[in-house]
């Protein structure tokens, strides 16, 4: 039990940090390039490439090279139920 509590806490701090949050939001719609990232994000290419990095060394996200261009996925379910869960929860439609 206290080992899956301390696993829960590690992916929440990964979450806690914004420009993650919102990268991963992001590439919950479909896989995206640094470049496409940090257009989107408005975050300078170091800035997106650290994110991603620890993104990447969490295991929550994959890579995949097509020529000089690497792009970055979701590589996680668990990513995806908890940002489609925080999603609808703060930016969902208002009844």
């Amino acid at each position: 039990m206290m080992e899956k509590a301390q696993r829960a806490a590690d992916f929440l701090k990964v979450l806690s940090h914004e420009s993650r949050l919102m990268i991963l939001c992001i590439l919950a719609e479909g896989e995206k390039s640094v470049s496409e990232l940090e257009h989107m994000l408005a975050l300078r290419q170091p800035s997106v490439s650290q994110q991603l990095a620890r993104l990447r060394g969490e295991g929550l996200v994959s890579t995949r090279r097509d020529g000089k261009t690497i792009y970055y996925s979701l590589a996680s379910e668990e990513a995806r139920v908890i940002v489609g869960a925080v999603y609808q929860v703060f930016c969902g439609k208002k009844d």
